[in-house]
């Protein structure tokens, strides 16, 4: 007998990869203890931009944070890590260094899934996961969610579906109503509805690769969308729109680039943060994921 397969389980759509989110950050010093010495990620060792802005490498996935007045994603950025018990470990250890900022973390459970809540040193939240055998993903950032206001989920998944050709769907779970949009294998990014008064857009921003890169384009132009005409390769809107009213429903920035994009699958050096003078295994130093 023929094994039959859903293959519609394994469509991906049309963007193929959330690469990045980027909030600015006033001081690099801590960026660097939260970062790297805390959540146990990678500077970026290639691109450097001085004390302007830094890299921070999580498998596939960055962050990107200029030097500026802190901002304050409006909701939470997911993350596998490893192991929970070292990452907390290493939270303990920075703690100290980062009193007086906003740094801090709670356990979480989650689907029979163990978690931590973590709030960087400038209000964002991290909700990490420990990897396990349910995704392939060994660290990296699975999805983004953002907060929006009620009513809007559902217009805010046909606007990805009809203007970006991204898969989209709601769900509804015990926090209530959450759309949710295909951005690549093992990544999503999520719009949960919420009654909670939203602060003023800050200007914070996700960056996405695309396969089909003129017809959004297009779609988004012909409605006057387009908040950027960046280069040949990228251009950026703001606006989430009802494709069917064009009522404005939701405002976070979303850098566009193509797949000839030169940084488009570039390989990304993770290392392996449990290496330490101290306990140090030769030909260990990268992250085996």
């Amino acid at each position: 007998m023929t094994t039959q397969y859903d293959r519609a389980a394994e469509d991906v759509g049309n963007i193929v990869t959330l690469e990045h989110v980027n909030t600015l950050i006033p001081d690099q010093s801590q960026a660097h203890l939260f970062y790297v010495t805390g959540m146990g990620f990678t500077r970026d060792p290639y691109i450097d931009f001085g004390m302007r802005n830094m890299w921070i490498n999580l498998g596939r996935q960055q962050f990107h944070l200029p030097i500026g007045a802190p901002q304050v994603l409006r909701g939470r950025t997911g993350i596998v890590v490893p192991s929970l018990t070292a990452l907390e470990e290493r939270l303990n250890n920075v703690a100290p260094l980062l009193e007086g900022t906003a740094i801090s973390w709670v356990q979480t459970e989650r689907d029979g899934h163990k978690g931590l809540r973590v709030t960087t040193p400038w209000g964002n939240v991290l909700d990490v996961s420990e990897a396990n055998d349910a995704t392939p993903m060994r660290l990296g950032m699975p999805y983004v969610e953002f907060d929006v206001p009620p009513d809007t989920a559902d217009g805010i998944a046909r606007f990805y579906q009809q203007a970006i050709g991204a898969p989209a769907h709601l769900r509804r779970d015990d926090e209530g109503v959450v759309a949710i949009v295909t951005a690549g294998i093992e990544q999503t990014i999520r719009y949960r509805e919420t009654d909670t008064e939203l602060p003023a857009y800050d200007g914070h921003h996700i960056a996405i690769y695309v396969a089909d890169f003129s017809a959004p384009h297009a779609w988004l132009n012909e409605r006057g969308l387009v908040a950027e005409e960046s280069n040949r390769m990228q251009y950026r809107f703001n606006m989430l729109v009802d494709p069917e009213t064009g009522k404005e429903l939701f405002e976070v920035e979303h850098e566009v680039r193509s797949l000839s994009h030169p940084m488009y699958g570039r390989a990304l050096v993770n290392r392996n943060p449990q290496q330490t003078p101290r306990t140090y295994a030769r030909g260990c130093d990268a992250f085996q994921g």
